[in-house]
């Protein structure tokens, strides 16, 4: 078995992954809770498959698992299932990788940072506390206001960087 060399980000490293879903399903079913949002089985299912993963998934795959599981599921459903889930903070759009991930930090307010693999296609998230200073100067001097920043850094995960045992 390989070990993850990083203790920060999650997806990065080993852990105890039935638990990790199984807590962040729950996450999930609270904040729609809290929120009196609605957390149906197609969304709750697709949820799921992207926390599975740790990888980066298109809609297409999802929709290829939802068929293969037996599922009568069309592009729409998914689609749907991926834009409640994105707009209420629960999962993220890769734009690098017209690709979707869930949210490992459970809150929609927050400035995510993602770390991609471009050998097995993991997705890491961390969190950027502050807008970087000099964007944030930039952003001033010209008048913009940032409301929401999002980092994608392509590279190589320590499970591919490490020699193949």
């Amino acid at each position: 078995m390989k070990k993850f060399m990083t203790d920060k980000i999650k997806n990065f490293r080993q852990h105890n992954h039935d638990t990790c879903v199984e807590t962040a399903l729950s996450a999930a079913q609270n904040i729609c809770d809290s929120q009196h949002l609605k957390l149906t089985p197609a969304r709750k299912r697709v949820l799921e498959i992207l926390l599975e993963s740790h990888s980066a998934l298109g809609a297409y795959e999802i929709l290829d698992r939802l068929s293969s599981e037996g599922g009568k599921a069309q592009p729409p459903v998914v689609y749907r299932a991926l834009e409640f889930l994105v707009g209420n903070g629960l999962a993220h759009k890769i734009e690098q990788l017209n690709a979707f991930v869930a949210c490992e930090h459970s809150h929609k307010d927050h400035n995510p940072a993602f770390m991609i693999c471009k050998k097995c296609k993991r997705v890491a998230e961390a969190e950027v506390p502050n807008v970087p200073s000099t964007l944030r100067q930039q952003a001033k001097d010209t008048g913009f206001v940032i409301e929401q920043t999002v980092i994608e850094a392509r590279g190589i995960c320590p499970a591919c960087i490490e020699p193949t045992q």
